[in-house]
């Protein structure tokens, strides 16, 4: 199939244009910097570079590939994120999920794509009551912490676009917290986190009871291909067997990493030093289950458990 991918050179697209030109598709790889489409090339892609927030080009782009997917994979997330102005830091990425999404639906509708694929997230934005496990059928959080707000705001816009635009098979994956090379949580070379978990300035706080879903990078990479060649209208969590409390996850990424056990803190310090949203992610999020994306989309991940994901990359 001929596949357009926005946000081709990120953190995801590296590694799924690949898997796509691998599994015999004609891919188009959109970025905005001209000094990556060199890199495109070498993964066997076609580049065009274009501002996904400019509805003219975005259209320009994607008339001329002509393809029968889209998917959408544009993000701007810093390296060094902070809790406490989480939605400043995220204000880019907003605008790709929805100014962004925009554009390119309006692309492929000209065009007449069969499916239109995009990007979303699994690892905090669900109801923070009932099961510790959550599926695609369970709301969104309808109080998120107010540095959370505009970026869930973002997230459901995205996910109400893409599946209700009913000229094409509209899919969002909700991947879960990445891990891998590339990623925020890279062990080799070591991201800024992992640098922090290093030298345990992440702690902890308060139970610790929070539960993470995380995906190997890869395997979310793998996840989206499948989608690509027979998903269906709806959301997927692309995420690991065993979601996991921060309680555990955090002092496995240290042994992972040769590092001392991270220290704990108190709910009341952990809010002091890093703010609400911080102590959210600790101790009241919801994990995710992967049940759907393995029936319907016939899909297994390849790091079924962190714990190997982790020790996996730290070799």
């Amino acid at each position: 199939m001929r596949v357009f991918v926005a946000g081709a050179t990120g953190v995801l697209g590296r590694r799924l244009v690949p898997m796509l030109v691998e599994a015999g598709h004609e891919v188009t790889g959109m970025t905005r910097t001209p000094a990556k489409a060199a890199l495109l090339r070498e993964f066997g892609a076609h580049p065009v570079v274009a501002d996904a927030l400019d509805p003219d080009a975005v259209g320009r782009a994607v008339a001329e590939s002509a393809p029968e997917v889209i998917v959408h994979e544009l993000t701007a997330i810093p390296a060094n994120l902070d809790l406490r102005r989480f939605d400043r830091d995220f204000a880019l990425t907003n605008r790709l999920r929805t100014e962004g999404t925009d554009n390119l639906l309006s692309a492929g509708r000209a065009v007449g794509v069969r499916r239109f694929v995009a990007q979303s997230y699994a690892a905090w934005n669900t109801a923070r009551t009932g099961p510790q496990v959550r599926t695609e059928q369970d709301p969104l959080d309808p109080d998120p912490p107010k540095p959370l707000r505009r970026t869930l705001e973002a997230i459901r816009y995205l996910e109400e676009a893409v599946t209700g635009a009913t000229w094409t098979e509209g899919i969002v994956l909700r991947y879960g917290g990445f891990y891998g090379p590339g990623t925020s949580m890279a062990i080799r070379p070591p991201s800024p986190m992992v640098e922090m978990v290093r030298k345990r300035w992440l702690p902890i706080v308060g139970d610790g009871a929070g539960v993470m879903s995380f995906i190997h990078i890869d395997d979310a990479a793998a996840a989206t291909v499948a989608a690509v060649e027979r998903g269906r209208r709806g959301i997927y969590n692309i995420v690991d067997d065993e979601p996991a409390p921060a309680s555990q996850w955090l002092p496995a990424l240290a042994h992972a990493v040769g590092a001392r056990p991270p220290l704990h803190v108190p709910r009341w310090l952990g809010r002091l030093l890093a703010g609400e949203a911080a102590v959210v992610l600790m101790t009241r999020v919801r994990g995710a289950s992967n049940a759907k994306a393995r029936r319907e989309l016939g899909w297994r991940p390849r790091y079924p458990s962190w714990r190997q994901g982790f020790l996996g990359d730290a070799s």
